[in-house]
């Protein structure tokens, strides 16, 4: 087995992994991927990837990230928080431009 956490906060990594059961966390649509040949789960585990620890949104800053508590953390493999936090980024971009109020129009008064 391979399941070395990363350098720096290892006990923060294997609290979260135990919890995931040391598998990445995202389901069916999440990352884009329905991982439908895996029960709608994700298969990647902590033996044959390197699992990350990071909250379920993505698009907090580093500063708010690192003040999530343990409990709070998922298991990621890389390809599914990349999947994800694109996903999340294109959901953001779209919010913002259906909230952005409408131009004024050429010839308004």
């Amino acid at each position: 087995m391979t399941r070395r956490p990363p350098l720096g906060v290892s006990a923060v990594w294997q609290t979260v992994m135990e919890a995931a059961g040391y598998r990445c966390h995202c389901t069916g649509g999440v990352c884009g991927s329905q991982h439908a040949k895996s029960g709608m789960r994700c298969h990647r585990t902590a033996d044959n990837h390197r699992l990350i620890a990071a909250p379920a949104d993505l698009l907090l800053t580093p500063a708010v990230a690192a003040a999530v508590p343990a409990g709070r953390l998922l298991a990621w493999c890389p390809q599914c928080h990349t999947g994800a936090l694109a996903r999340q980024r294109a959901a953001a971009r779209n919010l913002a431009r259906n909230e952005a109020p409408e131009p004024a129009g050429l010839f308004d008064l």
